[in-house]
């Protein structure tokens, strides 16, 4: 396995390559981003991981200096599954110009409601750090973990919008036994607020089945915010949106997607959850 620390380093490997798949990541990998290694194995033999904690999608309050980063970790557990290569750039190899002087990929709409609305400019972060990686990498592949679903929107959005060759793979979330979603963030959590935690997912899975026996959306996230207040959360939103653009739900729509985001002390968890409209079926 390559390590590449240089983008003329990974344009030197690229060169040799034909097909690849691409993986991003901010690294302190758990079993979810695993998985995403897992499924752009079997779409290529030739993977490539990248590691960069992307300071534009922090916000100034945000916890990027405290973000876990465990590289050698992360490389040992890429290289037992047959990763060809793991790009791991520097700040100033990504933004040589500086965070204020780089130019800014924006997808309009989608990125400014939900987290979008909670975290300003986060999405634009995102968008343009993965349209750099697109660019640096030039994969045929690139796979996301569906846990972020809103992100997965808004780079399949950009993706289509910019005309990039690139097939965008969401991949379903991987969760603990408890139910709880996998994320780097849940290393913040103590013994109890983990135990807390599994009220988000039960909350979402609470709301599908509310919407199976097809009661009012406004009731659903309703009774959602009072139950997780209930359990500790500080909810920041519990949504149901059309599936596709994320608006808010219509009865007419054939598929939607359950979102919800919420503090459980100082730790940020999002999670959802996907569901068939019954009247559609």
């Amino acid at each position: 396995m390559k390590i590449l620390k240089s983008l003329q380093e990974l344009r030197e490997w690229r060169s040799a390559q034909q097909e690849v798949a691409l993986v991003p990541t901010m690294g302190n990998l758990h079993d979810g981003h695993l998985q995403l290694v897992k499924s752009a194995l079997q779409h290529c033999d030739n993977v490539v991981v990248s590691i960069f904690v992307n300071p534009m999608q922090f916000g100034p309050n945000e916890d990027l200096d405290s973000y876990p980063r465990t590289l050698d970790a992360d490389c040992a557990a890429l290289e037992k599954l047959g990763v060809s290569a793991v790009f791991t750039p520097t700040v100033s190899d990504v933004y040589p110009r500086g965070l204020e002087q780089q130019t800014k990929v924006s997808v309009p709409g989608i990125s400014n409601i939900l987290c979008g609305s909670s975290r300003p400019g986060h999405f634009e972060g995102v968008a343009t750090i993965v349209c750099k990686l697109f660019n640096m990498v030039q994969p045929q592949v690139a796979v996301f973990g569906e846990k972020d679903y809103q992100q997965l929107q808004v780079i399949r959005l950009m993706t289509q919008d910019l005309s990039l060759p690139v097939e965008v793979i969401g991949v379903p979330t991987q969760r603990e036994a408890s139910g709880l979603a996998l994320s780097s963030r849940n290393g913040y959590l103590t013994a109890e607020e983990k135990t807390q935690a599994t009220a988000l997912y039960k909350g979402l899975q609470d709301a599908k089945a509310g919407l199976e026996r097809r009661e009012d959306f406004e009731q659903i996230e309703s009774q959602a915010v009072q139950q997780l207040g209930k359990a500790g959360f500080k909810v920041d939103y519990f949504s149901i949106r059309n599936a596709n653009d994320l608006q808010p739900a219509s009865k007419t729509d054939e598929k939607w997607v359950i979102l919800a985001a919420a503090f459980l002390g100082k730790t940020r968890l999002i999670d959802n959850l996907q569901a068939d409209n019954p009247a559609a079926t």
